[in-house]
């Protein structure tokens, strides 16, 4: 496959646009790197106003008839998709974990997330039925009808190049539409996989497109006319623009961002549990998840101990692969703030 093994000469991945791998019309493109050894592995593409718009005139012409064909048998195909990435679970957990740097337990744990996804759009014949009341009011019935938008786009983040797109696009197009995805031009490569997989399904060309891509490629799906909607995850700033922008040009958007939590440790909570668990919430996936807890308030009594837990957890950590020299982390700061914050110190600010 493509996509699966390390090239022994660095090639520049294509975009998969109405059923096959596309070379890109840009000539931009950037580094994809391995986070464990800092070596660049593959170029991705950095699609443009051309590759755009392609993606979206095979998205268009393949929706008329993926929007007509019954759900029960879009529902087969993505039972089948669904057996396909179990099958080819390994290698997708494999590609996660050489682009993005997880473990390869967090790895299959986010995959295994996205791939219930697609269990619950496989449910899409019985979520489709719409609703009917009688007499809503006198003599008067109400009936609603669930039917697809059209072109709908997803803007996915890199912090989990497989969960966050599953969130997305099986949905989607489940319902009737298709789809296109621009995953981050860091993480291209199981996006490319999961597209050529979904194909394997059974999926007719054109209904799920891959463009990875920076900010031209966004701009692009926002203002294009013939994307109905838009989905994506990232940062607070990033998802405002892609919300002002896409409402802007008259199109359905949902934009998540800027999910961090807080926790409240109360005096009566079991501090040592309370510790693990804040420990795997604050640096699991190194805080990249969107439900990570970055703000405890401690209660009363609860404060003092709590740090020293803290303190005792967070000092054993160590970041670095194999028996590399890690790289010691502060409590409950980064290690450059605390270099930052001893600078001052020493300099009597």
């Amino acid at each position: 496959m493509p996509y699966s093994s390390k090239p022994l000469v660095i090639t520049t991945l294509p975009l998969w646009v109405n059923g096959k791998p596309t070379p890109a019309g840009s000539r931009r493109s950037t580094d994809v790197f391995n986070p464990a050894t800092g070596e660049v592995i593959r170029r991705a593409p950095l699609a443009n106003q051309a590759d755009i718009d392609k993606a979206v005139a095979a998205a268009k012409a393949a929706f008329p008839g993926w929007r007509d064909t019954p759900p029960l048998r879009r529902a087969r195909i993505l039972t089948r998709y669904r057996e396909l990435m179990e099958a080819n679970q390994k290698e997708l957990v494999s590609l996660i974990s050489e682009e993005h740097g997880k473990t390869l337990p967090d790895a299959a744990g986010s995959l295994q997330r996205g791939i219930e996804v697609i269990e619950f759009a496989s449910g899409a014949p019985h979520l489709l039925k719409g609703e009917h009341a009688e007499d809503v009011g006198r003599g008067v019935d109400c009936h609603s009808l669930l039917q697809p938008l059209g072109v709908c786009a997803g803007i996915a983040p890199f912090n989990f190049p497989a969960m966050v797109p599953l969130w997305m696009f099986p949905v989607a197009i489940a319902c009737g539409n298709t789809f296109i995805l621009k995953p981050s031009e860091k993480v291209p490569s199981t996006a490319l996989r999961m597209a050529e997989l979904f194909s394997e399904a059974g999926l007719p060309d054109g209904v799920f497109n891959v463009v990875p891509g920076d900010k031209e490629a966004v701009d692009a799906l926002l203002s294009h006319p013939d994307v109905a909607a838009i989905s994506s995850v990232g940062s607070t700033p990033v998802a405002q623009y892609i919300y002002e922008t896409a409402a802007r040009h008259g199109k359905r958007v949902q934009a998540l961002g800027g999910a961090k939590n807080h926790a409240v440790v109360m005096p009566d909570a079991d501090l040592p549990f309370t510790a693990d668990a804040l420990i795997g919430a604050g640096y699991g996936s190194a805080g990249e998840r969107c439900m990570a807890i970055s703000a405890v308030v401690a209660v009363g009594t609860a404060g003092d101990m709590l740090i020293a837990l803290l303190k005792e957890r967070v000092s054993k950590l160590k970041v670095g692969p194999g028996d590399r020299d890690g790289v010691d982390m502060g409590p409950l700061i980064t290690r450059a703030h605390r270099d930052k914050v001893k600078g001052y110190i020493d300099a009597g600010a």
